[in-house]
This record gives C-alpha cells, sequence and structure tokens, in this order.
C-alpha cells in the first residue's frame, strides 16, 4: 500500500518486493519441478484444489506494520498433495487456490505477486527436500521424518522472505514479530502427523475418506474459531496495553498527541484524528497521527457538516461507527473521499465540560485486515480509557486557569499578569515597551456592604466587559483583586499609555442596571511604563499602585512620579497613625459659626476636622478623610468628630444656650449597617436632642441609588436630627429628587456664593436655587460669605443662612469662646423654646 514515488528507494517499491519474491520462486522452482512431474487423476487434483481453497480461506492473520503474516492449515493439504498429486500439480493446485483467495482480499497486484510467489518458494522448497531424501514410503517412519522436516523447511523459507519483505520496508521486524511466527512452524509436523494418518487410513479402506473429511472440516472449523479466539485476546491485550499507556500521558498537548499515537498504534491504522470542542480559554483543538508522519490538519474532523462526525455524534449512536467505500453510498463515499480513506471508524468522546469530542480512526496499515466487529469493540473499550484521560487533562487545564485567572470575570489574575509582564520584557530587554494601567472602581465597597456580594460582583462583570470592550486588541486585562483591574498595553509608550488610560476612563464612565438599580460606574486610574518606570513586573505593579493611590487626589488619573514614593509613605504611615493620632489628641475640631440671614442669631456651627501631625504638620482634611475611607477608618474619625461636637453642644446647653452643630458625613459611612445606631448611642450619651444636630452630606452620597433605595435617610430622620445637602449645586442631582428624600436643608455651594458681587450669572443661579428650594420646603444656608454686599443680595433673595468669612472664620474650641464672648450678645429664650439664643452684635 506504499505509493510509489520519486523518493521512495528503490528496494523499497512494492514491484520490486514482487519481483525479488518471483526471483526466489523462479531460483527454486526451475531445478525442482522438471524432476517432481506426475500425471496423477484429475479428479484428485480438483478434490486437493478444493482443499487448497477451504484451508487458504480460514487463515490468523498477525499484522506488522504495512504487512500481515498469515496463519493457515493448508500444510496439511500440501502434505497430501505432495504424495498424491506430485510436486508440480501441488504447486499449481495451492497457487490457483490462493490466487483466487487473494482476488477475493481485493489485494493490490504487487501484494498479490509476491504472495504467489511465496506459495511456489514454500512448495518448491518442501519438493527440494523430499528430493535429496529417500524416496517417500508411509509404511516407513523414516518417510514421516522427511515430510515433518520438507514442511518445516517450507515454513521457514515462507518466513523468512516474509520478515525480509517487512524490513525492507518498514525496518527490522523485531523480537514480537519473529514470536508471531512460531505458531506457523508448529503448524508444520502437526499438519504431517494428521496428513500421513489420512493416507495411511485411505489406503487401507477408500471408505475413510468418509472420516477423513469431517475430521478434516472439524480441524478447519476449529482452526477458524481459535483464530477468533487469538483476535479476542490479543484484542484484550490491546485494550489493557493502551489502559497503561495513557495512563502515563502528561496533562498537556504532548499527552493528548501521545494518546492518538497509542490508538493509532495498537489498532495498526493509517491515521488517527482527536477534534476537542474549546475549553476555557483554548480553541478547538485537532491533533492528527499518521504513519507516515504528516502531521497537519486534514478535512473532515473539524467540519461539523461532515457526514462521517455527525454520524458519530448523533444521539442515537451506539458505539464506534464504521464507514467503509465497499458499502457506502454517494454521500458517504464523497466523505471518504475528502479524508483520502477506504474506511473510517467514528466514535465521539467526552470531555470535561460535556461538550462531545470526536475521534476517528482511518484505514488499516495492512492492506489485507479491515476493521471487523472485534475492531470496533477494541475502539469502544479504548474510549473509556481516552474519555478518562480526556477528561483528567482538561481538569488539571482548569486547575491551571484557575490558579491563575480570575474565577469570576475569567480574566488574567495578579500571577499570570506579573508572568505576561516579565515574559515581554524578558523577550526584548534592550527594547521592550509596555504600559501598565491599574484602575480601581470606585464605589465597589459600597455596592457590597449596601446591596450584598451579588450585587458587587454583577458589578465586577459589568466593568471587565467594558474593559475588554474598549483595551487595545492586543492588550491584556486582568482582575487584580476587589474591585482592582488591570490593563497591560504591550508596545506603548509612556505618553501612549497615559492617553489609553483616560480613554479607558471615559469608555468606562457609564451608568449600569445592577440588582434592579442604576449604578455609577467610574474608575479611578494609576499608570506606569517600561522600561522608564521599571524593567520587571514587581517593580511596574507597585509603581502603578503608587500612582493609582495618587489618582484618589488628582482627577482620577495619575501618571507614577519618584515624588509619589515619598507621598506613598508618607499616606502609608499616616494610615498606621490614625488611631494614635485621634487618641493623642492629634485630630482635632473646630467650629465655624452660622448665622440667620434676618436676626442675625448664631444658629448652628459645623464642625471641621484637623490634624497637626507632629512631623509633616497641618495635613489637608481631604488628605486624611480620604485615607480613612480607603483603609476602612472612617467610621471611627466620624465617631470621634461626632463626639466632640455633641461635648460642645452639651455644654452649651448647659449654659442655657441652644445651638445645634453641624457634623459632616461621608458617603461611604451611609453604607455601614450600624450607622443609625451609633448616632443614636451618641445622642443619648451627651444627653443632646435630635434638633440640636445637623448632619451634611455631599450630593453624590444623597442621590445615589444604593442611598436612595434603602432606608438610611430616614432612620437618622427619625432621630430628630436635621439633614443637609452640603455644595449643592456641584453634582448630578436635580430639586425633583429632593422631593423623595428626608431633606431639611440645602448648602449653596461657596463656588457660586463667591462670585455673586461681580456676576450676574452666579446671582441668577443662586436666586433659582433659593427659590425652588422654598418651594420644596427646604431651608437654604450660603456658605462662603466674604463680604456685605453678598450678604445683602442673599438677603433680599430670601436665604435663611449665612456662613463665611465675613461672620467668622474656622476656630478651634478655645478661639470660638472668646469670639463669642467678644462679637455676640444673648438673646431671651423665644416663647415656646426652652433655651436662650446667641446674636451677632453689629
Amino acid at each position: 500500500m506504499v505509493p510509489e514515488q520519486l523518493g521512495t528507494p528503490f528496494l523499497r517499491r512494492p514491484w520490486t518486493l514482487a519481483l525479488l519474491g518471483g526471483v526466489v520462486a523462479l531460483v527454486l522452482a526451475v531445478p525442482t519441478l522438471p524432476g517432481a512431474w506426475s500425471t496423477p487423476a484429475v479428479w484428485s487434483v480438483l478434490a486437493l484444489f478444493a482443499t487448497f481453497l477451504l484451508t487458504e480461506s480460514v487463515q490468523l492473520q498477525l499484522e506488522f506494520r504495512r504487512q500481515t503474516f498469515a496463519i493457515a492449515p493448508s500444510e496439511l493439504a500440501v502434505v497430501v498433495s505432495l504424495v498424491e498429486i506430485g510436486g508440480v500439480w501441488t504447486t499449481v493446485a495451492r497457487v490457483a487456490a490462493v490466487a483466487i483467495v487473494l482476488a477475493r482480499q481485493q489485494l493490490p497486484l504487487p501484494k498479490a505477486a509476491f504472495n504467489l510467489a511465496l506459495t511456489v518458494a514454500e512448495v518448491c522448497t518442501a519438493v527440494l527436500v523430499l528430493s535429496w531424501l529417500p524416496p517417500l514410503d508411509l509404511a516407513d517412519p523414516i518417510s514421516w521424518l522427511a515430510l515433518a522436516l520438507a514442511m518445516l523447511c517450507a515454513s521457514c523459507v515462507g518466513v523468512l522472505l516474509t520478515c525480509a519483505a517487512i524490513s525492507l520496508t518498514g525496518g527490522l521486524p523485531g523480537r514480537d514479530m519473529l514470536l508471531s511466527a512460531l505458531p506457523a512452524l508448529a503448524v508444520a509436523p502437526l499438519s504431517v502427523m494428521v496428513g500421513v494418518i489420512a493416507l495411511l487410513l485411505t489406503w487401507q479402506t477408500p471408505w475413510a475418506w468418509a472420516l477423513i473429511v469431517p475430521l478434516v472440516l472439524a480441524v478447519v472449523a476449529i482452526f477458524r474459531q481459535s483464530t477468533h479466539a487469538v483476535r479476542e485476546r490479543r484484542t484484550v491485550q490491546r485494550v489493557y496495553d493502551f489502559a497503561r499507556r495513557v495512563e502515563l500521558v502528561t496533562p498537556d498537548e504532548a499527552g493528548t498527541r501521545e494518546i492518538v499515537n497509542a490508538v493509532r498504534e495498537l489498532l495498526n491504522a493509517d491515521r488517527v484524528a482527536l477534534w476537542l470542542p474549546p475549553y476555557l480559554d483554548e480553541g478547538p483543538q485537532l491533533v492528527v497521527d499518521a504513519a507516515d508522519g504528516e502531521l497537519g490538519w486534514y478535512d473532515g474532523p473539524g467540519d461539523p457538516d461532515d457526514l462521517l462526525r455527525r454520524r458519530a455524534l448523533a444521539p442515537g449512536s451506539a458505539g464506534p461507527v464504521l464507514s467503509s467505500a465497499a458499502r457506502a453510498d454517494g454521500a458517504e463515499l464523497a466523505a471518504l473521499v475528502r479524508r483520502g480513506a477506504r474506511e473510517v471508524l467514528g466514535a465521539p468522546v467526552t470531555t470535561a465540560a460535556g461538550e462531545p469530542g470526536y475521534l476517528e480512526v482511518c484505514d488499516r496499515r495492512s492492506g489485507v485486515v479491515t476493521f471487523d466487529p472485534g475492531d470496533r469493540g477494541a475502539l469502544d473499550s479504548m474510549l473509556t480509557h481516552v474519555n478518562a484521560a480526556i477528561r483528567q487533562q482538561q481538569l488539571l487545564s482548569q486547575i491551571r486557569h484557575d490558579g491563575d485567572h480570575d474565577r469570576l470575570t475569567g480574566l488574567p489574575n495578579r500571577q499570570r499578569l506579573a508572568v505576561e509582564i516579565d515574559a515581554l520584557l524578558v523577550a526584548e530587554p534592550a527594547t521592550a515597551r509596555a504600559g501598565l494601567v491599574l484602575a480601581t472602581l470606585d464605589g465597589y465597597t459600597n455596592v457590597t456592604d449596601t446591596l450584598g456580594h451579588a450585587a458587587s460582583d454583577e458589578l465586577l462583570l459589568v466593568t471587565a466587559g467594558l474593559l475588554r470592550e474598549h483595551a487595545p486588541p492586543q492588550a491584556v486585562v486582568a482582575r487584580m483583586e476587589g474591585g482592582q483591574f488591570a490593563v497591560l498595553l504591550p508596545g506603548l509608550s509612556l505618553p501612549a499609555t497615559e492617553r489609553a488610560a483616560r480613554r479607558l476612563r471615559e469608555a468606562a464612565s457609564t451608568r449600569a442596571r445592577v440588582a434592579g438599580l442604576d449604578l455609577e460606574v467610574s474608575l479611578t486610574i494609576g499608570v506606569a511604563a517600561a522600561p522608564v518606570h521599571g524593567t520587571d513586573s514587581g517593580t511596574l505593579i507597585q509603581r502603578a499602585d503608587v500612582a493609582l493611590l495618587a489618582a484618589h487626589s488628582s482627577g482620577g488619573v495619575a501618571t507614577y512620579h519618584p515624588v509619589l514614593d515619598q507621598q506613598s509613605l508618607r499616606r502609608l504611615q499616616l494610615g498606621t497613625e490614625l488611631e494614635t493620632a485621634m487618641a493623642e489628641e492629634q485630630i482635632t475640631v473646630v467650629f465655624q459659626p452660622i448665622v440667620d440671614a434676618r436676626t442675625a442669631d448664631i444658629v448652628s456651627v459645623e464642625t471641621l476636622v484637623r490634624w497637626a501631625h507632629p512631623r509633616y504638620g497641618d495635613i489637608p482634611p481631604d488628605d486624611f478623610i480620604s485615607l480613612a475611607e480607603q483603609i476602612g477608618r472612617i467610621g471611627p474619625l466620624t465617631d470621634h468628630v461626632l463626639d466632640r461636637a455633641l461635648d460642645r453642644c452639651r455644654r452649651w446647653l448647659d449654659q442655657d444656650i441652644a445651638i445645634s452643630v453641624a457634623v459632616n458625613l461621608s458617603a461611604r459611612c451611609l453604607s455601614e449597617p450600624d450607622l443609625v445606631a451609633r448616632v443614636r448611642g451618641a445622642l443619648r450619651h451627651h444627653g443632646v436632642p435630635g434638633e440640636l444636630l445637623t448632619l451634611e452630606l455631599t450630593e453624590g452620597s444623597v442621590v445615589d441609588d444604593t442611598v436612595r433605595n434603602s432606608n438610611v435617610l430616614g432612620e437618622l430622620h427619625a432621630l430628630g436630627l436635621r439633614l443637609s445637602m452640603d455644595d449643592f449645586g456641584t453634582g448630578y442631582s436635580s430639586l425633583s429628587q429632593l422631593r423623595q428624600l428626608p431633606i431639611d436643608e440645602l448648602k449653596i455651594d461657596k463656588s457660586f456664593v463667591l462670585g455673586m458681587s461681580t456676576s450676574q450669572n452666579e446671582s441668577f443661579i443662586a436666586r433659582s436655587i433659593v427659590e425652588l428650594a422654598h418651594n420644596l420646603g427646604l431651608r437654604v444656608v450660603a456658605e462662603g460669605v466674604e463680604d456685605e454686599v453678598t450678604r445683602d443680595l442673599l438677603a433680599q433673595m430670601g436665604c435663611d443662612k449665612l456662613q463665611g468669612f465675613l461672620v467668622s472664620r474656622p476656630l478651634p474650641e478655645d478661639r470660638l469662646e472668646g469670639w463669642l464672648l467678644a462679637r455676640t450678645g444673648v438673646r431671651s429664650a423665644a416663647p415656646g423654646a426652652r433655651h436662650r439664643r446667641l446674636f451677632v452684635r453689629t
């Protein structure tokens, strides 16, 4: 079956082997057959021809690569034929019978010619050996030995010629092939024994044939049955060997190829293909193993519309499906032609994900043997081990995948990102460039605390999808931990990385439907680039992280700079010292009075937090408040400020003076489940009525969907305190949204108030806020009042309260007491009120 090609050595070509076999047969026949001429009866020649035809049709076929070694019980007929009709007619009868059997097997002409030459060589060898020995006399036991020796020599010649042909075409046959030839050598003396007994009996009485013919038929039937038993034992052994072999395969592509190779070798197939569906982040896989070493893709197994594949994967198919050109219709024959195969065994493969794979076995290498039900059973048994091996490989792949990927989003994790960065930078250390973007999902912790992990997971999936969609095609998007993501941008310089980071932030700034609510998706981004900021993954990630910390206070996007290392160190130290600073009174409060616009009564003081650090000096409140939010200490800091404010209010009450205190409340505090209980406990601890406490909330926190859909504002308002919306006008809320919230007052942001004396537009905005707020039943506080013109304009507009440097700067407690003594008077309690009021003297 090896095609004659220009590159095939001459001695390995099929016709060359046939010619060599013919030469050997001719060398043995020319000196032997002329001396073995006889004139037997025609009926005896025909009878022995029929016997040869019967015995040659029953063969035990042993495959070795592309060759098949056949063992048949024809030696019995040869023994009888040599005695009864002589060497010439024995050769003619046996050659004719073999030719018919070979024609029925549709063997290629070169192999058929070689097998016919082999038949002639075997008979001629036996005749030649007998010619060297005394004439046959079946009554003499010496003749029995002569026949046994002749048949043994004939079998040896047949085995040697077959092994020589195998050696020329496929290499030395080895020990296994030689061992498989031993049964042929053992059959020769047994055949002599049976043949001699049959001849002796028939010479005694012709009626002995009545016993001998059924006996011969029984021997043939037993031999045929034994061939089936041998095949079954060989099938069991092959499956056992296959199972032991696939147990040792490695869990990678080389292991998959080893499985395919094992199937091909154990079925002695010309080609085997295994197609596996996509798994995890890998595409479909087709592994081909061919006897000729060509391992490329070929048509059929990878085509979902292929007829043979569809038949094998059909839900009702039971075991492997055999398709043969001898029994194929037009469509099936076309599918075989596209593969270049005569017959194909196809079977489904079970994968770990439950999607079916496909295994295809094409053609026996031997041109004599074809796939039979035993091979289908063997393949069916092998599939159990194939399925187990494939599932084990894929499960190990799953474990490896989970080890370097985030289970929720499927993105690479921090460890995998580090590997990708190092691989990129090590590949071309002199010229490699890469940008790294670290992005934190704003409000992630609030969503988790308020709506639970299911909602925050949903938000993470939305964010991962946005980053995948808008990142460049070559980018590697990874999830680090919590609400933090990373985007590796191969080949980008630092300026290009900065531009890409801003585009990503803009693209990801949207509103998403999460847990039935419309939530704002926004990112804070830190940027670093190689080789400017580092040449290894650890350094690059660390510096992008430093930039990310700086981005929280610099507009949402920041690039690493060496000065940020000191700032990061400072922030780290401040974070560790926050608790100590509160305990040691480094963190204190100042108070800024708020007056009634009509009466100049001091109605409230806003409590503002300050930190006088012994080494760093005065730290801006925005710096350590945002730090407290990030490290989860904003709750204790808020409690600290609230305690100081209520303590001051209690002491005024003890002086029979009613001045309410206002405390700023962080957006993150609103998501803390025990906030209401802590505020209630503080009011009870200091004995301050709720109406003397105002909590100032940022506009963004009040209109956030998670806050609006929770009960926290209502529960706080139920304590009797007032809720004020701070810095109104700078966020995204509308006054119509306020109707649904328990807000008592608005504070006009000072950016509008500071320009009122010089800008008519600012005055219009302030007037509109005052009028609309009053229409909603809300009081209005204007902060940032620094001159009398602005004060008068606000009073004319009907603004309720004023706050700013015109009244007083924020003052520490001791200076506040001095200011009150110098600038205020005491007003008697109004009718129905229990406490006196202070007013600013003019």
